[in-house]
């Protein structure tokens, strides 16, 4: 098996299912919430909560034309500038340590996302124990190698990515210093749709690169989660709120407390289910084994009497003759008497 450990959690196919509880802008610029969140996603059962660490300014320029405006009225941010969207969105830097500290006293690891240089100096002041790296940075080699060098595990989203740009990424990584590395197959809309989010991508994935897989959902529900650790993700990510009526830039897909406790559990029980290949009794199963049917009698037999369809029935439980045996039995005579219930055994015949 692969794998490996994030601040002595355990990362790979062995191990439950990595659960990563998503809050990006959803604390609606407030700090309170921010570690309301953070209680929530313990309460629910989520083992890390990641932030997102830029400032609009590391982001894009503050204008509201053209490429810098989103127009698009399909998209959940229509109407705003890109630089309006990223100042309602961000998370002030000032909160990382808190929110990381109260991740720590809930027993979950915190990390973030960095979209830039200054971003993955500020993160190793606080000696983050990994990193993620967004869709729309899968292809910035730059900021890729700049995490890598830090030598802690990096998960990144593939949203969007071709294979040769994901090979250029991953090469970028290790080349840099990465060791320790999860792909994480992401659809990049918003909600993104079941039908979209093709998780048979999730193996295909860990053949090609030979690194621990999961999956960026950004769909409603549990299911396409469920159905990417059934293929080998040992990572997922959900954004996570603790309501979706309170508003806020991802609010509209993200999961609630009792959703996520859900995919917690789901996921979980997901990977215990996958076992191994495996046929014949198990040793759970063999109280069981009572409940198949068998040949017994079902009529008192004297010395002699021939065995026949009245006298002999395949019933419950199983403790006879195989009934596959019964074309056998029948014609042969009883050499004691039996008594109707006696189950069926060689010696009863001849």
């Amino acid at each position: 098996m692969t794998g490996f450990t994030i601040a002595e959690r355990k990362i790979g196919l062995d191990s439950p299912p990595f659960v990563i509880a998503e809050m990006s802008g959803n604390h609606n610029q407030s700090l309170e919430r921010a570690l309301a969140i953070v209680d929530a996603a313990a309460v629910s059962g989520a083992h890390a909560l990641k932030i997102q660490t830029y400032t609009a300014d590391t982001m894009t320029l503050d204008l509201d034309t053209n490429e810098f405006f989103i127009a698009d009225p399909k998209s959940l941010w229509q109407g705003t500038s890109l630089y309006k969207l990223y100042q309602q969105a961000y998370t002030p830097w000032e909160w990382h340590q808190p929110i990381f500290e109260r991740c720590q006293e809930k027993g979950m690891i915190g990390f973030s996302t960095p979209f830039d240089d200054t971003s993955v100096d500020f993160l190793e002041s606080l000696n983050v124990p990994c990193y993620k790296i967004a869709s729309f940075e899968n292809t910035d080699l730059p900021l890729i190698r700049k995490v890598a060098a830090t030598g802690k595990p990096i998960i990144i989203s593939t949203g969007m990515a071709s294979v040769a740009e994901l090979d250029e990424t991953v090469r970028a990584a290790r080349e840099a210093g990465c060791r320790d590395l999860v792909l994480l197959k992401c659809t990049s809309t918003y909600p993104a749709t079941p039908e979209n989010s093709n998780v048979r991508t999730v193996p295909h994935l860990r053949q090609l690169f030979d690194c621990e897989v999961g999956l960026s959902d950004h769909t409603m529900g549990v299911g396409g989660a469920v159905a990417a650790v059934a293929l080998g993700a040992s990572v997922v990510e959900k954004h996570f709120t603790l309501s979706r009526a309170d508003g806020g830039v991802d609010s509209a897909f993200s999961l609630e407390p009792a959703e996520l406790r859900q995919l917690v559990d789901e996921t979980h029980r997901a990977w215990q289910s996958l076992g191994a290949v495996c046929y014949g009794v198990t040793e759970a199963e063999k109280k069981s084994l009572a409940f198949r049917r068998s040949l017994y009698v079902v009529a008192d037999m004297q010395v002699g009497d021939i065995f026949s369809v009245e006298n002999v029935r395949a019933i419950r439980p199983g403790l006879g003759l195989a009934t596959k045996y019964k074309e056998l039995i029948l014609g042969k005579k009883a050499v004691c008497e039996i008594k109707r219930g006696t189950a069926l055994s060689w010696d009863l015949l001849n």
